[in-house]
């Protein structure tokens, strides 16, 4: 299945093939847990589908993976991305 998120960090959209179906997309939409719904799928894809951030923008960021970075860096990097357009509107 094609998925097009844009990233919050470069605004910038991206498409990835994922080996999904439409029955674990239904599953995650409907509030099951994405590692539940597709565990098959790595931790950078599963980072993709929820935030629209590439393992590159992780490693820019961060220094690290997003497997590593895990959910905090997450908040820390949609925060900083918030304050940068914050900026932006002043």
């Amino acid at each position: 299945m094609k998925i097009t998120r844009t990233s919050p960090i470069t605004n910038i959209d991206r498409t990835l093939d994922l080996d999904i179906t439409d029955a674990q997309w239904d599953d995650w939409q409907s509030g099951t847990l994405i590692q539940e719904a597709m565990p098959h799928l790595t931790a950078d894809e599963r980072e993709f589908l929820i935030s629209g951030i590439g393992p590159g923008e992780w490693e820019d960021m961060f220094g690290t993976s997003s497997t590593v970075a895990g959910a905090f860096s997450r908040k820390v990097a949609i925060k900083k991305v918030a304050e940068s357009e914050d900026k932006k509107n002043v």
